[in-house]
């Protein structure tokens, strides 16, 4: 039994890249753990509506009130969640999530 469970291990480590990461939960950090993964949904989503909004402001089918509501609704969306990484402990990159192989759940475009 130990020796399948070893070699079941090792297979995990391969496939890992070398690294086994373990969920360490518990009562304290449970809490913070659902934050992260919520505020980062919220935070891609943001991301996306932002992207949204300039390709309608670029391609001009917004009024100019339409812009500014959309621009405030954002900055205020952007601000709140902040707000809530920071009662969580979180920081801005924490909300980023590594996918694994798949890499970080968006990349930065600044440039």
């Amino acid at each position: 039994m130990e020796q399948a469970i070893e070699s079941l291990n090792q297979e995990l480590a391969s496939i890992a890249g070398g690294t086994t990461q373990r969920l360490d939960c518990n009562s304290e950090n449970i809490e913070q753990g659902l934050a992260r993964l919520v505020l980062s949904l919220i935070e891609l989503l943001r991301k996306l509506l932002e992207r949204q909004a300039i390709r309608r402001m670029e391609g001009g089918s917004l009024a100019d009130s339409q812009i500014e509501e959309m621009g405030l609704a954002l900055m205020k969306l952007e601000q709140k969640i902040r707000e809530l990484a920071d009662h969580f402990g979180l920081r801005p990159e924490d909300l980023n999530l590594d996918l694994g192989p798949l890499g970080h759940l968006w990349t930065d475009e600044k440039k």
